[in-house]
């Protein structure tokens, strides 16, 4: 099974990208959705949370208030990780459950839709890496229509992420999404079908045969993350 990795910047349109692979019937694992699971009522990772925060971070309904446990964690860096220490390892159980429960399921392609993709290191764990992409111009007008923000609030937001040139350093395929909707629905298309002719017919082998799958998955794994960090260090020249 290809497991490709989706990322891009915010307001670069990559929720939009996601959309449309579903509706080619791609699986797509979300990590946003998932961080949200993880942290439930009842599960595991909310009650150590508790435990390290206290009962007051919970509303009434017993479900985790995010506004106040981000106003605890955001400028103290010894309790970001902290949370960090019990959200990222149920996030990454979680994610590889899915691509594995996909991979039984005999699916051809998984897409991880990862925000962070590139900043978390996850982008080394995948075969393909695509990169959703438009202008830090562009970047910045669509962000300030969509929440309604000034220049300053949105150019804080943009900066605090990877900017989305760096990230198309490590990218496989790129998806520009600096025209028209339509534009972007053409790119997305070509997309899929590169995917699936990158999968051939081996995928049956490696769903058929696990051993022959795993040992192919960690060559991809290990040769497509060597030719991205060659790639990253030409581009930072």
């Amino acid at each position: 099974m290809l497991v490709v990795g989706l990322t891009g910047g915010i307001a670069t349109g990559k929720s939009t990208v996601s959309q449309r692979l579903q509706s080619f019937g791609l699986p797509v694992v979300d990590a946003d959705v998932i961080a949200r699971e993880v942290v439930a009522p009842g599960t595991p990772a909310l009650a150590k949370i508790v435990r390290a925060f206290g009962e007051d971070i919970l509303l009434p309904d017993g479900a985790l208030d995010r506004p106040k446990l981000g106003a605890i964690v955001f400028n103290d860096e010894a309790q970001r990780k902290v949370l960090n220490g019990i959200v990222h390892p149920a996030v990454w159980r979680a994610i590889f459950w899915a691509v594995a429960t996909n991979w039984l399921a005999g699916k051809r392609i998984c897409v991880l839709d990862v925000p962070l993709l590139i900043e978390g290191g996850l982008y080394k764990w995948v075969a393909k890496v695509a990169v959703v992409y438009c202008s830090p111009e562009l970047q910045l007008q669509r962000l300030m229509k969509r929440d309604g923000s000034t220049v300053e609030a949105a150019i804080a937001r943009r900066n605090a992420q990877l900017p989305i040139s760096e990230k198309v350093a490590y990218a496989d395929y790129i998806v520009d999404n600096s025209g028209s909707h339509q534009d972007l629905e053409i790119q997305v298309d070509g997309l899929v079908r590169k995917l699936y002719a990158e999968t051939g017919w081996t995928w049956r082998l490696s769903w058929l045969m696990p051993p022959v799958g795993i040992m192919c998955a960690a060559w991809v794994l290990f040769w497509n993350s060597v030719k991205r960090a060659r790639r990253a260090a030409r581009k930072k020249r």
